[in-house]
């Protein structure tokens, strides 16, 4: 399968390295008995935060907040209640106001089942209005 946003999946796979780990759930499967289709955006947002929180960019308090402007994820495999998995988020590409992520999601046996990106936007609580990343921000984000 071709998927738009990699291009060599060898390579894109080795960039990462901040994962989280992820159980299914019985309420994250539908009545076929695998995965529903929009669980998978549930990963990326625990994943995502845990990111966000381990670069010190998650706060509460803060002039600027992330927002989601996009996402999108490519489903591979089946996955189904109880199995495990890992979720792995990288920065892929770090802008003015912006960032792109990427996730991969590997199964049990270390084959991928999902891949997804998606943009984050800073943007000032209080006005809506975009808000540039500090580069010491940036910094950290491109930083295994």
């Amino acid at each position: 399968m071709r998927i738009a946003y990699i291009e060599d999946m060898d390579h894109w796979r080795s960039t990462f390295s901040f994962s989280i780990p992820i159980k299914i759930r019985f309420s994250e499967t539908d009545l076929f008995g695998h995965v529903n289709n929009t669980s998978p955006f549930i990963y990326f947002e625990e994943a995502r935060i845990e990111f966000l929180k381990s670069k010190g960019m998650f706060i509460k308090e803060s002039e600027a907040i992330p927002v989601v402007s996009d996402l999108q994820c490519d489903y591979l495999q089946q996955m189904y209640f109880d199995e495990s998995f890992d979720v792995y988020v990288k920065a892929n590409h770090v802008g003015n106001t912006s960032l792109d992520l990427h996730y991969m999601v590997l199964n049990e046996k270390g084959e991928i089942a999902l891949t997804g990106r998606g943009r984050l936007v800073y943007i000032n609580p209080k006005t809506g209005e975009t808000v540039s990343l500090p580069e010491e921000m940036k910094e950290l984000l491109v930083k295994n």
